[in-house]
């Protein structure tokens, strides 16, 4: 018999960081469960068990933490994100045929291990571990091979393989463990010694026992027998810690568990309603939920007419224009226009002047994806009459949470009698009915304002931000790019100076080995691959040596050069200008983001990346003006909740985060220091995203009682924030979702879960989605009609950047005053709240000086 024994947490870790972005049309996140269910599936065909285990970690303390109170105390909290994924994980291991086990006082290592000593102690059973972890080597036996994930696939590890690797054998580790520690799970070992120093210490001596019974003969320099002496009693606690517990009290007969059956009905039902339909082939289902058993029946003819002249008079018969052009690099190669029913027109010459002749109908005009149109008529001066109505924007607002929006899978959703049509005419056919379908379940949602009024017009706004652009200067970038090389090098030898040899400081892996192995500074984090050298860990470092602050100066001159110099680079343009894409259907809160060159994650709050904006000019005869919401979002919460307090101390113009300190910590407002300032700065932001105590006193560095005390004094003060939060989860449970002020949804289905993680997370989303989203909505306002103003008044002055709730306009000197009184204007203007909207506003050459 055949056992595999899953290590649960470990392997939905692994796939939560190995998989980004992915999530349900409802927006719940399941790319670790993704990435668990093939791995799964994977292990199944590889191994081929008779019996599936997955051990879990409860929440409860375990026998380690009674003995060290300390133990995995630095562990960051699970990311919110996986958290609702797990139980989902569970419920899937159960309805696959496999068992889940968790036991109160244990971790899973123990749990695996007491699997492994089953098949130690029963002849003709063996055992597989699957595990990212590499502390389940010592389970290596005879009976027992790990199957450990690595970057470059699985590796199986017996006790030969232990051996060949480590140079000792599966146990020994538990000894190697006891000297070294392992950071990850705050286990202290001898403090100075690391991995290098421990495996030969225990290849010369055995265990950690030997060591300590012949300290003075052992050989090894006096700085180690001294810490080993020193350490004595750490290093026999971290080998108990260490140790995998092979005999934890619990029911585990493999032959029941054997006669366990896949739940097929259930389980495809399940991998359905978290869309995982790459999964459903590799048990066996079919990827459509029903299948044909007969012929499908014969499509009727369409009639296509190829390149009419009178195209617009026919599309002037058929009462609106449906048309779907093909595009290549930004020009259309054809248009597919749908006139009535199975009657067509396709276009592949002279394709400027039919999209002129079209455009200028003034008519219903239906699309998908509206914005390349865009982009191409005012590339080629075309004038267009009236707004394009885009299928696509539509099925964003009614589920957010895809990108592409493939045209057949909304007729699926939508429109899923519709009649059949050759597959080169079937997605200009659906165009009409999507529109029509869509447009009814808009208004029947009370969307109607945030289609027509937002999003749509918002397209054409972007389209004119991609054609402008925004002018860079290269020769600064490049000369600004050779200064950052100098440095870059510079650094580089002193590094190897301080290090007194050669490496490479880009490699973790040489950078551990020279900090933690050559010159002994103490060990950190512990990841798969050896010991971590991420910013945390060596900014604990710094007070060790000064190689570290260099590493760290080092690291970021190698990161502002490879992604804001030689990345911005690649993006300029033959006319030195860069133009981003500005995705208007990519997230859930409504927020547009940009992609090359990502405008949104440019460095602001470093003095070199507040540098960067100084490449980001006016053309001659211009300047910039930039625009920025003032506290938007707490302004939103403020509006939202009817929070007194709140909206009083804005009516004043006071500041906030020192108001919010002076009530939460009981000072007098003019008496309240920076430090306590910043504090309730973090706590006015982190309340909006509902932080927890822990994270909250993770950020500004507190105990959590202090942090939790923080939470509770700030509720009282603002209790209309407090009743909005109470609310906004009590309408997500009545209505299943949570909309902002403009009616734009987000969906919760699991608001009602009994899975605590599940409802934990929709709640969270429900009380920060409608401020968020409302911020987002009000921004895309203010940018139609700052963009509106500036076309009507016929100013050739251009906004060309939006950066969360930052707008950047390329003004014509001789109109900056007027545009600026104009942005000022509109952006103040966007919404109508009880709190007023503020805008910060300034210009300059570039938008280093239009910051202020």
């Amino acid at each position: 018999m055949k056992i595999l024994a899953i290590d649960f947490n470990s392997l939905m870790n692994r796939s939560f960081y190995a998989i980004r972005h992915l999530s349900t049309k409802d927006g719940l996140e399941t790319n670790a469960l993704f990435g668990f269910t093939k791995t799964y599936q994977k292990l199944l065909a590889a191994h081929q068990p008779d019996v599936v285990v997955a051990a879990y970690d409860l929440h409860a303390p375990t026998f380690r933490h009674k003995m060290y109170d300390a133990y995995k105390g630095n562990r960051s909290p699970m990311p919110e994100e996986l958290r609702p994924q797990m139980p989902l994980g569970r419920e899937f291991v159960d309805l696959a045929g496999g068992t889940v086990i968790g036991i109160e006082g244990y971790e899973a290592d123990d749990i695996l291990g007491t699997v492994a000593e089953y098949a130690n102690t029963h002849p003709g059973v063996s055992c597989v571990i699957a595990t990212g972890d590499r502390d389940s080597l010592q389970l290596a036996s005879e009976a027992a091979t790990v199957s450990l994930a690595t970057n470059k696939g699985d590796v199986l590890f017996t006790p030969d393989k232990v051996r060949e690797v480590y140079g000792l054998s599966p146990k020994q580790l538990i000894e190697v463990k006891a000297l070294m520690g392992d950071s990850s799970d705050n286990i202290p070992g001898v403090k100075g010694i690391g991995e290098k120093t421990a495996l030969s210490l225990i290849a010369k001596n055995g265990s950690l026992q030997n060591i300590l019974d012949n300290l003075d003969s052992i050989d090894a320099t006096p700085r180690i027998k001294k810490l080993i002496g020193e350490h004595r009693e750490e290093a026999l606690m971290s080998r108990t810690l260490g140790e995998i517990n092979c005999h934890v009290p619990m029911e585990f007969d493999p032959e029941v568990l054997a006669k366990k059956e896949r739940q097929d009905g259930a389980l495809e039902e399940f991998l359905r309603k978290y869309e995982l339909t790459s999964v459903l082939e590799s048990f066996g289902f079919s990827k459509k939920e029903e299948q044909l058993t007969f012929s499908a029946p014969q499509i009727p003819p369409c009639e296509v007419l190829e390149n009419p002249e009178n195209l617009a008079e026919l599309v002037k018969t058929a009462g609106r224009l449906i048309f779907l052009p093909e595009w290549d690099k930004g020009e259309p190669v054809s248009i597919t226009v749908h006139l009535d029913g199975r009657k067509f027109a396709r276009v592949t010459e002279k394709i400027s002047s039919v999209l002129e002749s079209l455009l200028a109908l003034s008519l219903v005009k239906i699309t998908f994806d509206a914005k390349p149109l865009y982009r191409f008529a005012m590339r080629n001066r075309i004038p267009y009459s009236g707004e394009l109505e885009d299928v696509k924007l539509q099925a964003y607002l009614l589920s957010n949470s895809d990108k592409s929006y493939p045209i057949p899978d909304l007729v699926q959703s939508y429109c899923p009698g519709l009649e059949e049509f050759p597959e080169n005419l079937r997605d200009a056919a659906a165009l009409g009915p999507l529109y029509d379908a869509m447009t009814g379940i808009l208004a029947e949602k009370d969307m109607t304002f945030l289609y027509e009024e937002i999003e749509r017009p918002l397209c054409e706004v972007l389209a004119s931000m991609e054609e402008e652009g925004f002018l860079v200067d290269e020769a600064g970038i490049t000369a600004f790019g050779q200064a950052l090389d100098s440095q870059i090098e510079r650094l580089k030898d002193e590094l190897m100076e301080l290090a007194g040899q050669e490496f490479n400081p880009n490699s973790p892996a040489h950078l551990s080995e020279i900090l933690f192995n050559k010159l002994g500074l103490p060990t950190g984090k512990k990841t798969k691959t050896g010991y971590s050298t991420d910013v945390e860990v060596l900014e604990k470092l710094l007070p060790y040596h000064p190689i570290v602050g260099k590493i760290l100066e080092y690291r970021k001159l190698s990161k502002l050069s490879s992604t804001y110099v030689t990345g911005l680079k690649k993006c300029i343009q033959p006319d030195g200008r860069v133009r981003s894409t500005f995705n208007q259907t990519e997230t859930r809160t409504g927020r547009i983001s940009s992609s090359d060159p990502n405008v949104q994650n440019i460095p602001v709050r470093t003095e070199l990346g507040a540098e960067m904006r100084k490449f980001f000019v006016a053309k001659e005869g211009y300047t910039l003006v930039d625009a920025d919401y003032s506290q938007i979002e707490l302004r939103v919460l403020a509006a939202i909740s009817g929070d007194k307090n709140m909206i009083d101390g804005f009516a004043k113009g006071a500041d906030i985060h020192r108001m919010t300190a002076s009530q939460v910590f009981h000072i007098p407002f003019d008496e309240v220091p920076a430090e306590l300032r910043s504090r309730s700065k973090a706590i006015n932001f982190g309340i909006v995203y509902g932080i927890s105590a822990f994270s909250l006193a993770q950020d500004i560095h507190s105990t959590v009682k202090e942090a939790k005390q923080y939470i509770e004094d700030y509720l009282k003060t603002y209790s209309g924030v407090d009743a909005y939060m109470k609310k906004s989860i009590e309408q997500a449970r009545e209505k299943g979702y949570v909309e902002t002020l403009f009616h734009r949804p987000r969906y919760l289905p699991d608001i009602h879960s009994k899975k605590p993680a599940l409802r934990g997370f929709s709640e969270r989303v429900a009380m920060n989605m409608p401020i968020q989203g409302t911020a987002a909505d009000i921004i895309k306002l203010a940018m139609i009609r700052v963009y509106r103003r500036l076309r009507d008044e016929k100013l050739e002055s251009k906004l060309i950047l939006q950066v969360h709730d930052e707008l950047l306009v390329e003004a014509k000197e001789s109109e900056t005053e007027q545009v600026m009184a104009i942005v000022k204007e509109e952006m103040e203007h966007a919404a109508d709240l009880s709190v007023k909207l503020c805008v910060d506003i300034h210009q300059g050459k570039d938008w280093y000086q239009a910051k202020g």
